[in-house]
């Protein structure tokens, strides 16, 4: 299992909620705490304002799922399937995220800071008006992804490919251009100057 970042140990969990259906269950309002979930399908779950926090999620399926305004809060993902499921305006602060799968997953607005998400392959994800403050992104596979209006300040980027990655908008002020891969990323004229920057190029009118 990958390390969470500055070392932290996942939280313990204190009950089990193992092999249930909640395939398209309504979640609105639901509160869990310290919870392992084991091979749950939640697809096509949907809901708004639930609350997860400290919880572990082993083999959980959440595809097609539609969260709306939840929390994740310092929970951790392992081996979960994320295919078409979507994110607005969700809390995931704190969150590790292992051996996961995120076809066409969809993230809009929210906080994701302080997330992990090392060798994430996110190629065919989007993250819009998300805050990602010292997420951590290393070796992620990016290429093709979309990361429109995202606050990256402070991530951990070495190693990460944004190869043809739609980056406008977004905090780059990160990215090493020479520990990343960035050929073919599209980016605004400020980003531009932020990089050329870092490069050591002297930018002037």
């Amino acid at each position: 299992m990958v390390d969470r970042m500055h070392g932290r140990p996942a939280p313990p969990t204190e009950t089990t909620i193992s092999s249930a259906n909640w395939d398209s269950r309504d979640l609105t309002g639901e509160t869990h705490e310290s919870v392992l979930f084991v091979d749950v399908d939640m697809t096509e779950a949907t809901g708004t304002g639930a609350v997860f926090t400290d919880c572990t999620f082993r083999g959980v399926r959440f595809n097609a799922s539609t969260h709306t305004d939840a929390a994740f809060l310092n929970c951790t993902f392992i081996r979960c399937g994320f295919f078409d499921a979507a994110f607005t305006g969700c809390k995931l602060v704190g969150g590790l995220f292992d051996s996961c799968t995120y076809d066409l997953l969809k993230v809009k607005g929210g906080d994701w800071s302080f997330t992990g998400l090392p060798g994430a392959d996110l190629r065919r994800a989007s993250f819009t008006d998300v805050r990602m403050r010292e997420v951590d992104l290393t070796g992620a596979r990016c290429a093709g992804a979309e990361f429109r209006g995202v606050d990256l300040s402070g991530a951990s980027l070495h190693q990460a490919d944004f190869s043809g990655c739609d980056l406008r908008g977004s905090d780059i002020s990160a990215i090493d251009p020479f520990g990343a891969a960035l050929k073919g990323a599209v980016i605004d004229p400020y980003q531009a100057i932020v990089l050329a920057t870092a490069l050591g190029l002297d930018v002037r009118e």
